[in-house]
């Protein structure tokens, strides 16, 4: 790993831009964890051992990247900038050549699917997300039927809340069903805004994602992501309200389903546990399945 700038120093890594005529890009959320301890205890969350593939999303100059290269995984990262992904290729050169080092230019957005598909999937998901793209992120993951290992993200603070918020709380929202529908969610630490460079406007937090165990599953889980998107979508409304618009598609009633769950007509998707919300699926699915016959 040569000509790799202390990770540490603000200045040196902006002595590093400068030479590179390269510059932080405010478009796309760039902040370098510059708390080595952090970075060191983000990254021994996933547990790697080595030969281990891991995915990691937004590297910037690779300070989390040596990390995970360090307890010797095999790493795939996702970077948009030419700048910094021209600098990785520098930087980890030996890991390129031993093959145990990739790197996927452009947005992830766009490129995971594919490289998944000609690839396959890591054991582990890794990132100091983007805070403009890290929900959509985790969402698309989910919602393609994607479950890793285990999964460590930076995140701003208010994601990190969503993500774990329990029902009847104000940040329980659809994120929040699917986060804790495929993974235990727990906080790593929280990190204030003195850790990162540039400072970014918000504060943030570090989290770990544990695939679970004993998977809640449904009869067909790509509906139930559908209709809790649907539930979610006016949270001033009820249930049934949210609910009849959703099924305008399919030959059954809200008044059926909610009855066949076992769920009030007149609560609000917020106070609704995961668990009933994957009743109210398999109860939509019931009917759909009846009509077919």
């Amino acid at each position: 790993m040569n000509g790799i700038p202390d990770y540490n120093s603000p200045a040196e890594l902006n002595a590093f831009l400068e030479s590179k005529g390269m510059a932080m890009q405010k478009k796309f959320g760039q902040n370098f964890l510059i708390n080595e301890s952090a970075r060191k205890k983000i990254a021994a969350s996933l547990g790697i051992q080595k030969g281990e593939t891991v995915w990691e999303v937004g590297p910037g100059l690779g300070a989390m990247t040596k990390e995970l290269v360090d307890l010797g995984a095999k790493v795939t990262v996702f970077e948009i900038d030419r700048g910094f992904a021209a600098a990785l290729q520098e930087f980890f050169a030996e890991q390129i050549s031993a093959k145990t080092f990739d790197l996927v230019q452009g947005d992830v957005l766009k490129t995971w699917k594919p490289y998944l598909e000609k690839n396959g999937a890591p054991k582990y998901f890794f990132g100091n997300l983007p805070y403009n793209i890290a929900a959509s992120l985790i969402a698309d993951t989910i919602e393609a039927g994607e479950r890793f290992e285990k999964c460590a993200f930076t995140v701003q603070k208010e994601v990190a809340l969503r993500m774990a918020a329990k029902p009847s709380s104000e940040d329980y929202s659809s994120f929040s069903v699917l986060c804790q529908w495929a993974y235990d969610v727990k906080t790593i630490c929280d990190l204030g805004r003195a850790n990162f460079w540039p400072r970014p406007n918000v504060e943030s937090r570090a989290v770990v994602f544990a695939k679970k165990e004993t998977f809640p599953g449904c009869q067909d889980y790509k509906l139930f992501v559908k209709m809790q998107r649907a539930l979610f979508a006016s949270r001033r409304k009820t249930v049934k309200n949210n609910l009849a618009k959703f099924l305008s598609g399919y030959n059954c009633s809200a008044d059926a389903v909610l009855e066949k769950a076992g769920i009030e007509a007149n609560v609000r998707a917020e106070a609704l546990p995961i668990q009933d919300l994957l009743r109210l699926s398999d109860a939509i699915n019931f009917f759909i399945m009846q009509s077919c016959q």
